[in-house]
This record gives structure tokens, sequence and C-alpha cells, in this order.
């Protein structure tokens, strides 16, 4: 007997969150579609939505972000949803409490929802995998970013953005560049893009940058910019990922940024119509120049945009199970 995938319940519907692997191209799209509904949905308009009235959505970030946990905020707040910012710093898991005791006292509180950013390769999961033994199939768990393995609402932003500007994905050429090694956004954009039909997905990125196993993934690995940008239609810029760096693995940003930052002049070895996007926070003048950071091709803004409208994709989608 085929085994169900963790994320879905027994019907097929999204339970959670926590990897695109797994993930159909149907679902994908459905969850794209829904995020459509969704975008221009506003605070200042007071077009809010009811469809998590009377829901709780926890916000467990204990790694930094800004833009991420914010923009979840924002689109349960838009949802109507009761939001707690848990304060990791000062909460119980500092005094030695388990990651599952906490999860255990929140659902206790009526949590329904958890978007979960940890710097643990893993932990969303095992938080689900309790859950799901404990059978509360009322509570969620999204995967807001687990160490180097994933980031699947950044993926569906990302493939969001995609098709809002080139309509289509199975004639498109995309170049991720940079830090792929140590990306959880880039594992995550791969198989987003791999599962939705683009034909051509490349990797560019200094060998040291670079992981072992693309070809298995699907892609096509560059260690030259331009032969990489030739003909993209997508360009994906990815931050440097310092702060999970062992040992020097690059010369110097500046090093970094002459070969691999992106600049005018190597964008235009992509299409002329090519857009440019970045997960941020962006390093201007170490992955990408200003000037093409700002640019008409840049949607990099839209992006952050479009993720609040896919989020609130997500959860309620979550909550209509």
């Amino acid at each position: 007997m085929a085994l169900r995938h963790p994320q879905l319940t027994e019907e097929g519907e999204l339970n959670h969150l926590l990897t695109i692997d797994g993930l159909s191209r149907e679902m994908i799209h459905r969850i794209l579609d829904t995020a459509e509904n969704f975008v221009g949905v506003s605070d200042r308009d007071v077009k809010k939505v009811p469809l998590l009235r009377g829901k709780s959505v926890f916000n467990l970030f204990f790694e930094n972000s800004t833009r991420t946990r914010t923009t979840f905020e924002i689109a349960a707040n838009r949802l109507s949803a009761d939001t707690v910012n848990l304060n990791i710093d000062t909460s119980s898991t500092n005094k030695g409490e388990s990651l599952l005791d906490t999860i255990d006292n929140l659902t206790a509180m009526h949590a329904d929802i958890f978007v979960v950013r940890h710097a643990q390769s893993g932990a969303p999961f095992l938080i689900a995998e309790h859950l799901n033994r404990l059978r509360a199939r009322e509570v969620h768990v999204i995967n807001a970013g687990d160490g180097r393995h994933a980031h699947p609402t950044q993926a569906l932003l990302d493939m969001y953005t995609i098709r809002h500007f080139k309509k289509d994905f199975t004639g498109l050429t995309v170049a991720i560049v940079g830090d792929v090694l140590h990306s959880r956004v880039a594992r995550s954009n791969i198989e987003a893009l791999t599962t939705l039909g683009v034909p051509e997905v490349r990797v560019i990125a200094p060998r040291t940058l670079m992981p072992s196993a693309l070809a298995e993934m699907g892609v096509h690995p560059y260690t030259d910019m331009r032969a990489g940008l030739e003909g993209a239609d997508v360009v994906i810029m990815l931050r440097l990922q310092s702060e999970r760096m062992r040992g020097s693995l690059l010369p110097s940003a500046a090093e970094y940024f002459k070969h691999y930052g992106l600049t005018a002049e190597k964008l235009a070895y992509a299409r002329p119509d090519a857009i440019v996007m970045h997960p941020g926070p962006m390093n201007r003048g170490v992955e990408i120049d200003s000037a093409v950071a700002d640019s008409p091709q840049a949607v990099i803004l839209n992006q952050v945009t479009f993720g609040i409208a896919v989020r609130m994709a997500v959860m309620s989608m979550m909550a209509a199970n």
C-alpha cells in the first residue's frame, strides 16, 4: 500500500506545508490559483476576509527574520486570524524546555497554525509528526525555513512571480545564481521548477558553493556567468549564507562580486525581457549591483507583495480541512 505524503490528508488536501518535494504539479498550481484571489487584499482598504476568524496563528521563529515573519503576520491578519509572535529569546525553550513540550503547551492554548523557522533541518517535520501522532489534525504546521533544507513558501511565491510575468513554465530557461550549497531557497525552487515542467534549470556558482548532487535534481551546473546566463528568461540571485559557511569558501566579497555579482553587463547575456529575482535580504555590491536591483527588470518588490497572497493561500487551504 502506498504511503500517504506527511503533508497531505487522507483526501489529498493540504494539512501541513513542510517542503515542495512531494507536492504535485496540480497542487502547486492550486496554491498559486488560490493566491491570485488574495492579490490586492489590503489592510489599508479594510478588505480583510474572514476565512481564519476565530483561529490562532503562532509564529515560532527560532532564527532571525524580518520579511518572512512580517509577511506571515500580515497574511494571518488579512485572513482575520489572531496572531501570536512568540519571543524565542524569553521563551521557555531558553530555560530548557524541549521543542515538543513547547508545542504541547501552545496546542493546549488552542493554537491552530504553527509557522516555524528553525536553524535545524527537519524541525518543522518533527513538530508535524508529533501532532499527527497526537491525532491533532486540526493543528497545522508551515515550514518558514529549516536549516539548509527547505523554504516552501518562498519557492511558491517565486513560482507565482514567474507565472505572473512569464505566464507559462514549459518554455523557460531559469538560472539560479550564487550560494546554492547553503541555500534552502535554491533547493525548494529547483524542486518547484522541475515539478512545474521548466525544461532548463541552471545553477551558476563557484565550485566551493556548488552542491554535488545537482544532476540528480535535474539541473545543469555552470561556473561561468556568461555561459549560465545565456538566453535565460528568469535570473534568481541568492544571498550569500555567510552564517552557515564553515571555513573560507570565498576569497573576498569583492572577488565574488567581480565573478558572480549580477551587473547590467552580465545581465545582458540573458534575454532582453528576462526578469531578475532575489529572496532577500540583498547584499548590494556583493550579489547584485544597485543598478540592476532597481531596474525595470527587477521584480524583487513584487515577490514581497505576492508573498503575502501566497501565504494567505496556504493558510486558508489548511483551515478549510
